[in-house]
């Protein structure tokens, strides 16, 4: 499974802020109904959860401490 932050393109000290501002730019260049190759539907979908992830400060927070 790759890592969240490196689908993201952000450092793993990256605000809030951050991690939307580089989600949308991620989303609006692999949205499928901009990017009909199969390659960027899947990577959107990479892209969504890992953004999904780290938006929610508890999920993110369990995600940072890795594997229990």
């Amino acid at each position: 499974m790759a890592d969240h932050y490196d689908v993201l393109g952000v450092s793993r000290e990256a605000t809030p802020e951050e991690i939307k501002k580089a989600y949308r730019r991620l989303a609006r260049e692999l949205h499928p109904d901009v990017n009909p190759s199969p390659d960027a539907q899947e990577k959107f979908k990479q892209v969504t959860h890992a953004y999904d992830v780290l938006s929610d400060p508890g999920q993110r927070r369990d995600y940072d401490r890795g594997p229990q």
